[in-house]
């Protein structure tokens, strides 16, 4: 018989050597380590499902899936990180700082200094270049701790495509011993050969070789994705039909979150009555669950620390009004 082919009895005998063991369901959950967000979502990524994650440029959807796979490997789980966009080290100086910033009480720590001491002309260790910033080296020491379960690969658009994610996946699952959390950063970046002349072709067929991925490595994939011209205008919410190719990705996805600033998308009546919510809003970016499989659409706010390279994980849901049209008040 066909190796793709089985009746339900075998998933029922699979399902029932699983229960008998002890193996528990909880193993096919990758919490995001985002609270309120995993309740909604069935308690975080699951394996065999995509979830795409969206935003306008400078919202923070890297530091976004980045803090996800920190909060992963925390737990002792490999992650697969594909990283069309940026360089492992800025991902590591990104990482020290959010570790540096979750340790410091004096709020000293910032994403800059840490950067400003990777980039410095004159020589030294990482830990001699580091020794003047608050915490800095007690949070490179976090981060050694977790970085052999965190794999980076140096993606490019001419040539990672989706058979490379698939081969670097079942080589991270053979070195670790577990099929690791996939991220793609980002989705249209993927390389499919021969590629049709239209994007919102190719952004089908990653979106799909994706979704089948996830299956059938029974791993959860999380892809960054890019807006179309539409999702980027000013004066506009992204939704998730501004993103590229968004009609296969609604398909196609099991979940799909879209970040935004709260400052951008709140109605008027809440700035209007209370001039100091403008600077209050800023500090915050909403999460808007657009699809969910596994539960129901919702809106959550998070507090931005950009600054320290990270969002404070501690979310709640929004009691403001929000709109769709985006209310700028400078």
């Amino acid at each position: 018989m066909d190796d793709k082919l089985s009746t339900l009895t075998t998933t029922l005998d699979a399902a029932s050597d699983r229960m008998r063991s002890g193996r528990h369901a909880a193993d096919r959950i990758w919490p995001t380590g985002f609270g309120a967000l995993d309740p909604a979502i069935g308690g975080g990524l699951r394996s065999g499902s995509l979830v795409l994650l969206a935003g306008p440029a400078g919202l923070g959807k890297t530091t976004f899936a980045l803090q996800v796979c920190r909060n992963v490997v925390r737990l002792g789980r490999p992650i697969l990180y594909f990283s069309y966009e940026h360089e492992a080290e800025d991902l590591l100086a990104k990482l020290v700082s959010l570790e540096a910033g979750e340790l410091d009480d004096s709020d000293q720590a910032r994403l800059s200094a840490i950067q400003e001491a990777f980039d410095a002309l004159e020589g030294g260790t990482i830990e001699q270049r580091l020794d003047g910033v608050p915490y800095a080296n007690q949070a490179l020491g976090v981060v050694r701790d977790y970085s052999p379960l965190l794999f980076v690969h140096r993606s490019t658009g001419s040539s990672t495509g989706l058979a490379a994610i698939r081969d670097a996946a079942e080589a991270v699952q053979r070195e670790s011993g577990v099929m690791p959390l996939i991220v793609v950063d980002y989705l249209q970046k993927v390389h499919v050969p021969h590629a049709p002349a239209e994007e919102e072709e190719r952004s089908t067929v990653v979106v799909e070789g994706l979704k089948d991925l996830a299956i059938d490595l029974s791993a959860p994939v999380l892809a960054v994705v890019a807006a179309d011209k539409v999702g980027m205008e000013p004066g506009r919410r992204m939704r998730l039909n501004h993103l590229r190719g968004s009609s296969a990705l609604a398909y196609e996805a099991d979940i799909v979150m879209v970040l935004n600033s709260k400052f951008d998308i709140v109605a008027r009546h809440h700035l209007t009555y209370d001039l100091g919510n403008a600077e209050r809003f800023r500090e915050w970016a909403v999460v808007t669950v657009e699809k969910n499989r596994f539960g129901r659409s919702l809106e959550l706010e998070y507090r931005k620390r950009f600054d320290q390279g990270r969002f404070e994980t501690t979310g709640r849901r929004i009691s403001e009004q929000l709109v769709d049209e985006r209310v700028f008040m400078e």
